[in-house]
Protein backbone atom coordinates (compact mmCIF):
# COMPACT_ATOMS: atom_id res chain seq x y z
CA UNK A 1 0.00 0.00 0.00
CA UNK A 2 2.98 2.35 0.54
CA UNK A 3 3.72 3.00 -3.14
CA UNK A 4 0.12 3.93 -4.05
CA UNK A 5 -0.03 6.24 -1.02
CA UNK A 6 3.19 7.98 -2.07
CA UNK A 7 1.91 8.34 -5.64
CA UNK A 8 -1.34 9.78 -4.35
CA UNK A 9 0.52 12.26 -2.15
CA UNK A 10 2.67 13.38 -5.05
CA UNK A 11 -0.40 13.87 -7.23
CA UNK A 12 -2.12 15.86 -4.49
CA UNK A 13 0.97 18.04 -4.05
CA UNK A 14 1.08 18.69 -7.80
CA UNK A 15 -2.61 19.54 -7.70
CA UNK A 16 -2.07 22.04 -4.89
CA UNK A 17 0.82 23.67 -6.73
CA UNK A 18 -1.24 23.92 -9.89
CA UNK A 19 -4.14 25.54 -8.03
CA UNK A 20 -1.83 27.91 -6.20
CA UNK A 21 -0.23 29.08 -9.44
CA UNK A 22 -3.66 29.79 -10.91
CA UNK A 23 -4.60 31.76 -7.80
CA UNK A 24 -1.38 33.84 -7.91
CA UNK A 25 -1.71 34.49 -11.61
CA UNK A 26 0.29 37.46 -12.85
CA UNK A 27 1.33 38.79 -9.43
CA UNK A 28 4.76 37.14 -9.47
CA UNK A 29 6.24 40.45 -10.57
CA UNK A 30 4.93 44.00 -10.29
CA UNK A 31 6.25 47.47 -11.06
CA UNK A 32 7.53 50.03 -8.54
CA UNK A 33 4.94 51.26 -6.09
CA UNK A 34 2.62 48.25 -6.36
CA UNK A 35 1.79 46.65 -2.96
CA UNK A 36 4.12 43.94 -1.78
CA UNK A 37 3.80 40.62 -3.58
CA UNK A 38 3.94 38.58 -0.39
CA UNK A 39 0.85 40.17 1.11
CA UNK A 40 -1.08 39.87 -2.17
CA UNK A 41 -0.16 36.23 -2.70
CA UNK A 42 -0.75 35.27 0.93
CA UNK A 43 -4.23 36.83 0.91
CA UNK A 44 -5.10 35.12 -2.37
CA UNK A 45 -3.84 31.74 -1.20
CA UNK A 46 -5.54 32.06 2.18
CA UNK A 47 -8.83 32.83 0.46
CA UNK A 48 -8.52 29.53 -1.39
CA UNK A 49 -7.54 27.50 1.66
CA UNK A 50 -3.75 27.57 1.32
CA UNK A 51 -1.36 28.21 4.22
CA UNK A 52 1.69 30.45 4.34
CA UNK A 53 3.99 27.48 3.74
CA UNK A 54 2.34 26.85 0.40
CA UNK A 55 2.84 30.51 -0.52
CA UNK A 56 6.54 30.15 0.20
CA UNK A 57 6.73 26.90 -1.77
CA UNK A 58 5.38 28.38 -4.99
CA UNK A 59 6.98 31.83 -4.83
CA UNK A 60 10.51 31.28 -3.53
CA UNK A 61 12.98 30.32 -6.27
CA UNK A 62 16.38 28.85 -5.32
CA UNK A 63 19.18 31.40 -4.97
CA UNK A 64 22.76 31.08 -6.26
CA UNK A 65 24.23 31.42 -2.78
CA UNK A 66 23.89 29.39 0.39
CA UNK A 67 24.21 32.54 2.50
CA UNK A 68 23.96 36.30 2.11
CA UNK A 69 26.05 38.39 4.53
CA UNK A 70 24.30 41.71 5.02
CA UNK A 71 26.75 44.43 6.05
CA UNK A 72 26.34 48.14 6.77
CA UNK A 73 29.20 50.18 8.27
CA UNK A 74 28.93 53.34 10.28
CA UNK A 75 31.97 55.62 10.19
CA UNK A 76 33.33 58.83 11.69
CA UNK A 77 32.02 61.90 9.90
CA UNK A 78 31.56 65.65 10.12
CA UNK A 79 30.74 68.73 8.02
CA UNK A 80 33.04 69.34 6.20
CA UNK A 81 34.01 65.66 5.97
CA UNK A 82 36.96 64.49 8.05
CA UNK A 83 39.79 62.41 6.57
CA UNK A 84 40.40 59.61 6.95
CA UNK A 85 37.00 58.28 7.90
CA UNK A 86 37.13 55.33 10.30
CA UNK A 87 34.65 52.48 10.78
CA UNK A 88 32.97 52.70 14.20
CA UNK A 89 30.26 50.04 13.85
CA UNK A 90 30.76 46.67 12.12
CA UNK A 91 27.53 44.62 11.78
CA UNK A 92 26.88 41.50 9.71
CA UNK A 93 23.68 39.47 9.40
CA UNK A 94 23.95 35.91 8.08
CA UNK A 95 20.92 35.34 5.87
CA UNK A 96 20.01 31.81 4.77
CA UNK A 97 19.79 31.76 0.96
CA UNK A 98 17.06 29.10 1.00
CA UNK A 99 14.73 30.59 3.60
CA UNK A 100 15.94 34.24 3.55
CA UNK A 101 15.78 34.17 7.35
CA UNK A 102 18.48 35.57 9.66
CA UNK A 103 20.51 32.74 11.19
CA UNK A 104 23.33 34.55 12.96
CA UNK A 105 24.61 38.02 13.80
CA UNK A 106 28.05 39.58 14.15
CA UNK A 107 28.22 42.99 15.75
CA UNK A 108 31.04 45.06 17.22
CA UNK A 109 31.77 48.72 17.78
CA UNK A 110 35.24 49.89 16.74
CA UNK A 111 37.58 52.37 18.44
CA UNK A 112 38.64 55.13 16.00
CA UNK A 113 42.31 56.03 16.37
CA UNK A 114 43.00 58.97 14.01
CA UNK A 115 39.97 60.95 15.21
CA UNK A 116 39.11 59.21 18.51
CA UNK A 117 36.53 61.82 19.55
CA UNK A 118 33.17 61.52 17.76
CA UNK A 119 31.75 64.78 16.48
CA UNK A 120 28.25 65.97 17.43
CA UNK A 121 27.32 65.63 13.74
CA UNK A 122 28.43 61.96 13.76
CA UNK A 123 26.40 61.16 16.88
CA UNK A 124 23.35 62.94 15.47
CA UNK A 125 23.64 61.09 12.15
CA UNK A 126 24.42 57.59 13.44
CA UNK A 127 23.01 57.53 16.97
CA UNK A 128 26.40 56.28 18.19
CA UNK A 129 27.67 58.05 21.31
CA UNK A 130 31.26 58.30 22.56
CA UNK A 131 30.78 55.67 25.28
CA UNK A 132 29.97 53.06 22.63
CA UNK A 133 33.38 53.30 20.96
CA UNK A 134 35.65 54.15 23.90
CA UNK A 135 37.73 51.13 24.87
CA UNK A 136 36.42 49.03 21.97
CA UNK A 137 38.75 46.87 19.81
CA UNK A 138 40.73 48.39 16.94
CA UNK A 139 39.74 47.68 13.33
CA UNK A 140 42.52 45.09 13.08
CA UNK A 141 41.15 43.24 16.12
CA UNK A 142 37.59 43.43 14.81
CA UNK A 143 38.65 42.02 11.43
CA UNK A 144 40.29 39.12 13.27
CA UNK A 145 37.01 38.53 15.13
CA UNK A 146 35.12 38.63 11.82
CA UNK A 147 37.39 35.92 10.44
CA UNK A 148 36.82 33.79 13.56
CA UNK A 149 33.06 34.27 13.22
CA UNK A 150 33.15 33.38 9.51
CA UNK A 151 35.02 30.16 10.34
CA UNK A 152 32.64 29.28 13.20
CA UNK A 153 29.63 29.79 10.93
CA UNK A 154 31.11 27.50 8.25
CA UNK A 155 31.39 30.38 5.79
CA UNK A 156 35.06 29.69 4.97
CA UNK A 157 34.24 26.18 3.71
CA UNK A 158 35.03 26.19 -0.05
CA UNK A 159 31.84 24.22 -0.65
CA UNK A 160 29.69 26.94 0.93
CA UNK A 161 28.80 29.84 -1.38
CA UNK A 162 28.30 33.15 0.40
CA UNK A 163 28.48 36.80 -0.59
CA UNK A 164 28.24 40.15 1.16
CA UNK A 165 25.29 42.46 0.52
CA UNK A 166 25.49 46.22 1.02
CA UNK A 167 23.24 49.19 0.30
CA UNK A 168 25.54 50.81 -2.25
CA UNK A 169 29.19 50.21 -3.11
CA UNK A 170 30.71 52.54 -0.50
CA UNK A 171 31.18 50.01 2.33
CA UNK A 172 33.37 47.50 0.47
CA UNK A 173 34.63 49.50 -2.49
CA UNK A 174 35.66 52.65 -0.62
CA UNK A 175 35.42 52.53 3.18
CA UNK A 176 36.98 49.20 4.18
CA UNK A 177 39.78 49.05 1.58
CA UNK A 178 40.57 52.75 2.12
CA UNK A 179 40.93 52.39 5.88
CA UNK A 180 42.86 49.14 5.56
CA UNK A 181 45.27 50.81 3.14
CA UNK A 182 45.74 53.72 5.55
CA UNK A 183 46.46 51.34 8.46
CA UNK A 184 48.54 48.89 6.39
CA UNK A 185 46.07 46.03 6.89
CA UNK A 186 45.23 43.30 4.34
CA UNK A 187 41.68 42.98 3.01
CA UNK A 188 40.33 39.41 3.14
CA UNK A 189 39.23 37.98 -0.21
CA UNK A 190 35.65 37.48 0.99
CA UNK A 191 35.27 41.28 1.24
CA UNK A 192 36.20 41.71 -2.44
CA UNK A 193 32.89 40.64 -3.99
CA UNK A 194 29.44 41.80 -3.04
CA UNK A 195 25.88 42.57 -4.12
CA UNK A 196 24.84 46.22 -4.20
CA UNK A 197 21.20 46.08 -3.11
CA UNK A 198 20.41 49.31 -4.96
CA UNK A 199 21.47 47.70 -8.24
CA UNK A 200 19.61 44.48 -7.45
CA UNK A 201 16.46 46.47 -6.64
CA UNK A 202 16.72 48.46 -9.87
CA UNK A 203 17.09 45.23 -11.87
CA UNK A 204 14.04 43.73 -10.15
CA UNK A 205 11.78 46.80 -10.09
CA UNK A 206 12.91 48.83 -13.08
CA UNK A 207 13.67 52.03 -11.17
CA UNK A 208 16.64 53.39 -9.22
CA UNK A 209 16.14 54.01 -5.46
CA UNK A 210 17.53 57.55 -5.20
CA UNK A 211 16.99 57.66 -1.44
CA UNK A 212 18.30 54.15 -0.80
CA UNK A 213 16.49 52.11 1.82
CA UNK A 214 13.68 54.66 2.19
CA UNK A 215 12.76 54.39 -1.51
CA UNK A 216 13.15 50.60 -1.58
CA UNK A 217 10.88 50.12 1.43
CA UNK A 218 8.35 52.52 -0.07
CA UNK A 219 8.47 50.82 -3.47
CA UNK A 220 7.83 47.43 -1.86
CA UNK A 221 5.24 48.76 0.62
CA UNK A 222 7.39 47.68 3.56
CA UNK A 223 7.41 49.24 6.99
CA UNK A 224 10.60 51.25 7.52
CA UNK A 225 12.26 50.22 10.77
CA UNK A 226 13.69 52.91 13.06
CA UNK A 227 15.96 55.70 11.82
CA UNK A 228 18.62 55.69 9.06
CA UNK A 229 22.38 55.39 9.53
CA UNK A 230 22.71 52.72 12.16
CA UNK A 231 24.00 49.24 11.40
CA UNK A 232 22.21 47.07 13.96
CA UNK A 233 21.73 49.34 16.93
CA UNK A 234 22.32 47.18 19.96
CA UNK A 235 22.42 47.47 23.75
CA UNK A 236 23.81 50.93 24.51
CA UNK A 237 22.03 52.84 21.80
CA UNK A 238 19.24 55.25 22.49
CA UNK A 239 16.43 53.47 20.62
CA UNK A 240 13.34 53.45 20.14
CA UNK A 241 13.92 55.63 17.06
CA UNK A 242 17.14 53.99 15.96
CA UNK A 243 17.09 52.15 12.65
CA UNK A 244 18.50 48.75 12.06
CA UNK A 245 19.76 49.20 8.49
CA UNK A 246 20.91 45.60 8.18
CA UNK A 247 17.48 44.22 9.06
CA UNK A 248 15.86 46.60 6.58
CA UNK A 249 18.22 45.30 3.89
CA UNK A 250 17.39 41.71 4.83
CA UNK A 251 13.66 42.47 4.72
CA UNK A 252 13.96 44.01 1.25
CA UNK A 253 15.97 41.01 0.03
CA UNK A 254 13.40 38.57 1.34
CA UNK A 255 10.59 40.47 -0.37
CA UNK A 256 12.42 40.56 -3.70
CA UNK A 257 13.19 36.83 -3.40
CA UNK A 258 9.49 36.12 -2.87
CA UNK A 259 8.81 38.06 -6.05
CA UNK A 260 11.07 35.60 -7.87
CA UNK A 261 14.24 37.68 -8.06
CA UNK A 262 17.58 35.81 -8.18
CA UNK A 263 20.43 37.77 -6.59
CA UNK A 264 23.74 38.00 -8.46
CA UNK A 265 27.08 39.61 -7.71
CA UNK A 266 27.15 43.23 -8.86
CA UNK A 267 30.72 44.21 -7.97
CA UNK A 268 33.51 43.90 -10.51
CA UNK A 269 36.48 41.66 -9.61
CA UNK A 270 39.33 43.50 -7.89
Amino acid sequence: MLAPLQTGAARFSSYLLSRARKVLGSHLFSPCGVPEFCSISTRKLAAHGFGASMAAMVSFPPQRYHYFLVLDFEATCDKPQIHPQEIIEFPILKLNGRTMEIESTFHMYVQPVVHPQLTPFCTELTGIIQAMVDGQPSLQQVLERVDEWMAKEGLLDPNVKSIFVTCGDWDLKVMLPGQCQYLGLPVADYFKQWINLKKAYSFAMGCWPKNGLLDMNKGLSLQHIGRPHSGIGQSLCISPWQLDDCKNIANIMKTLAYRGFIFKQTSKPF
